[in-house]
């Protein structure tokens, strides 16, 4: 198969400054945010602080557990067997690449060099990355009609004030502008990717491989987030805080900002306090879901991205 043909250089230098300027106004709006609440967020620190440390160590158990069903996906995404070591590694340095660059493009980068070190193409590299982003994605649409049937009524907009539609707006706006010179490439991207699906699926370890490592990450996810509300005794059902979680992180998917920073700290802090739960306990949820999905794991990833590169892995 032949590898798509990369943008022109001005058409990625205006995307990359479109991105860029999105990223840039998401952060701005999330430290105003910050500034704006910060009592409920020094309250919510010296509450995950004294939390239960037993559903703190199930948390970060869970989050460890992430990085596996990441990369038993993408073994199931692409029909040739990958190296498991090296392979979990990859999702390990992926992770934390997603943090500092936007909209996935970090995970992204790195499971799309690691295949092609693997002796992929990078047409066939492109489309197995965009096979198990696809199987994330609707894994993930599934869980949430499923747990909206399960909890009715959790699942309402919430009241927003008038600057916040306007920003917003403006946000969708941009996005909107940055989608029109991609629209293309991404069909092409798509026919080939359903391409690949139907060849997976031909094989049915690599199917069981590919919805399983999606739905175990999507729902250990859920297991983190669950846990540390429990450890800060949030008093919501898990069922509830999974759905929450679930609907928060698909929005926030949304802006373009570093592993959500921002998008989703405030999404998810909505949500929970949406569905009744006090706004100090909400922001200790979502720093203690942050800290173990995130910041702890982001040097000992970026570290492990490096010996990677070293080593030509990637």
């Amino acid at each position: 198969m032949t590898p798509e043909p990369l943008p022109a250089a001005p058409t990625r230098r205006r995307a990359a400054y479109g991105h860029t300027a999105l990223s840039l106004t998401v952060l701005v709006a999330a430290i105003w945010l910050a500034r704006r609440h910060w009592p409920v967020l020094e309250t919510g620190a010296v509450r995950l602080a004294v939390a239960d440390q037993g559903w703190l160590l199930v948390a970060g158990t869970a989050a460890i557990g992430t990085w596996l069903c990441a990369a038993l996906a993408q073994q199931g995404a692409v029909p040739e067997r990958l190296p498991p070591g090296r392979l979990v590694a990859a999702q390990f340095a992926a992770s934390a690449a997603n943090h500092v660059l936007p909209a996935g493009l970090g995970a992204g980068a790195v499971n799309l060099r690691f295949l092609m070190r693997c002796g992929l193409p990078a047409g066939r590299a492109a489309t197995g990355v965009a096979v198990k982003g696809a199987a994330g994605v609707i894994v993930r649409a599934v869980l949430i009609a499923s747990l909206a049937v399960a909890c009715p009524g959790v699942l309402r907009a919430p009241e927003v004030s008038p600057p916040v539609l306007g920003a917003a707006a403006g946000v969708l706006g941009v996005a909107a502008l940055l989608a029109g010179p991609l629209r293309r490439r991404c069909r092409r991207l798509l026919g080939t990717a359903l391409a690949d699906i139907r060849a997976v699926h031909a094989r049915p370890q690599r199917a069981a491989a590919l919805w399983g490592g999606s739905l175990a990450f999507a729902g250990l996810h859920c297991v983190v987030l669950i846990s540390v509300t429990q450890a800060v005794d949030l008093g919501q059902p898990p069922l509830r805080v999974a759905l929450l979680y679930l609907a928060a992180s698909s929005a926030a998917a949304l802006l373009p900002t570093p592993g959500g920073l921002g998008s989703l700290d405030a999404a998810l802090a909505l949500a929970l306090t949406a569905a009744g739960a006090p706004a100090a306990g909400a922001a200790s949820a979502v720093l203690g879901y942050r800290l173990l999905t995130v910041w702890l794991p982001l040097v000992p990833g970026l570290l492990v991205l490096g010996v990677l590169i070293r080593r030509k892995a990637l």
